[in-house]
Formats: structure tokens, sequence, C-alpha cells
């Protein structure tokens, strides 16, 4: 269902609520408001699939989103984005503001896989994602940039982007995550992107995943070195899960990356998200 409630959520702010209703995982909760949309083209079946969009095609300076997701014990939700999140240049110096905050219950899946975020020149962006897991639960998080118009000559050329992604397993904080990168001189001081114009971090959490991330600990291990490659890709053990580091030429070789990485989603979600994508 979808729906318009108080002022809170009149301006960017969406809420999905997934449940595991008659053998099925269920939409049974959605609302969003201007300038987020939040699309559910597949709202029940062995998993549910949404996907969040904006008007526009992105955000300008001062926007702020706010995304509240609920998985109910033994749902599967698959949660992307119609397009790259496109965040405009900043004439005003009022970054754009992104917010999401998951609650995953016991026996559950969420998938969250976005598109980049792709900063314009002057743009300042700063993004939270808060995940808590129940006992049980499972994450698998994607989180990415890029460099920005390539084609405009706006490599790097944003003013500021910060992430920070936190996750917890009860009261516990298991994982947390930042990036505070400063565009401009970033390429001489603080941040050295050499070669690469695409970044992307993805988490892997939880007992129904852990074989899928000792595999992929052991197989990126095993992995040769080789200098000036157009693609690195590390990953590092987080308790029983994995968390792995992919950097890129391209989006389109980092979204290739990415979609080698998670080959085993598709099979807990019972179809590929992916299969027309990359």
């Amino acid at each position: 269902m979808t729906g318009m409630g108080d002022s809170e959520h009149q301006n960017g702010f969406a809420s999905l609520h997934v449940g595991y209703v008659q053998g099925a995982s269920a939409v049974v909760g959605c609302r969003s408001g201007t300038p987020l949309s939040l699309l559910t083209p597949r709202a029940r079946g062995s998993s549910v699939w949404a996907y969040t969009s904006s008007f526009g095609g992105g955000m300008v300076a001062g926007d702020e989103i706010k995304i509240d997701v609920t998985i109910d014990p033994g749902a599967i939700c698959f949660l992307g984005s119609q397009a790259s999140n496109k965040i405009y240049r900043n004439p005003a110096g009022l970054p754009c503001t992104h917010e999401l905050r998951a609650k995953v219950g016991a026996e559950s899946l969420l998938v969250l896989a976005p598109d980049p975020v792709q900063c314009f020149a002057e743009a300042s962006y700063e993004q939270t994602q808060v995940f808590r897991l129940a006992a049980g639960a499972n994450l698998v998080m994607v989180d990415w940039l890029s460099a920005g118009r390539l084609s405009r000559g706006e490599r790097w050329a944003f003013q500021r982007y910060q992430s920070r992604n936190e996750i917890y397993s009860g009261d516990r904080l298991v994982v947390l995550d930042a990036i505070d990168l400063d565009g401009g001189s970033a390429l001489t001081n603080r941040f050295s992107a050499g070669r690469f114009n695409c970044f992307a971090t993805a988490i892997i959490l939880g007992p129904a995943l852990v074989t899928f991330a000792k595999d992929l600990l052991t197989q990126i291990a095993e992995q040769p070195i080789i200098p000036q490659h157009s693609e690195i890709i590390t990953a590092s053990p987080v308790g029983d899960g994995a968390l792995l580091r992919i950097a890129g030429m391209s989006i389109e070789e980092v979204g290739r990356a990415i979609y080698r990485c998670l080959q085993f989603a598709p099979g807990l979600l019972k179809d590929d998200p992916w299969l027309r994508k990359w």
C-alpha cells in the first residue's frame, strides 16, 4: 500500500515494511514523499523487490532524504535504485543528506544494492546508514561512488563526500565503515584516486551467508596481484562475514565485479535483479 501521512512523510521521507505472510515475502507497508519515490514492482513472492527513485534524477543542494526499512522475521527483500544517485552542484553551500535506518528480523535477508552515488562538480553529500540485525538476520550491503561526469571533465571535482555505515547485532556494534573525502585537491592531498574512477564497498554478514563469505575470502586471497591492473578487489573478514573493497576505472567495470562477487544472491532471492543491468 502507498500513501501520504503526516508532515514528516511529505518531504523526502520513505518507509518500507516487508513481512512474511502466508508463506511468502510481501510488502505490508510502503510510503514516500517528494523528492523521493519508492517503487515496489515485485510486492509479493519468494522475495520482495523495491527501488528508490527521485524526481529530477538526483538531489540538489539542501535536499534531505530519510528511509526507514523493516524486514520481518523470515522475509527476503532486495532494495536497489532506479539509477545512479546524482548529486548536483552546491552553490549555496548546503549539503545533500541521505539517511537510511534498517531493522532486519531473525532468519530474514536484506540485500541493499543501489546504483552508485555520482557527485557533480561543487556537490556536497553526506550519507548515514544504520542496520540493526536480530539474531539470525542476514545482510548484503553495497555502497559505492563514482568520480563524477568524466565527459564534462568533472573528475573528483565535488566539494565533499561523506559516508558512514553502522551495523549492529543486537546492541553490539559489529561494523563501522566511514569515508570522508574532500574534492578538488583530492588527487594530490588527502585522497589519491590514481587511475581509478569508481570505488565500492560490499559487506556480507549473517549465518545464511557464512559459506559464501568464506568462499569469497579464499578466492580473492588467491588472486594474483597484477601491477597497473584496471581493477583491484580486496577482502577482509568481519566476524563470520566479509568486507570487500573494489576499485575500477569505470562504473561498468566495478558493477560487473560486484555482480561476480554477489553471484550467490540471485539464488537466495529466487531471481536475478541484475540480469538486465550489468
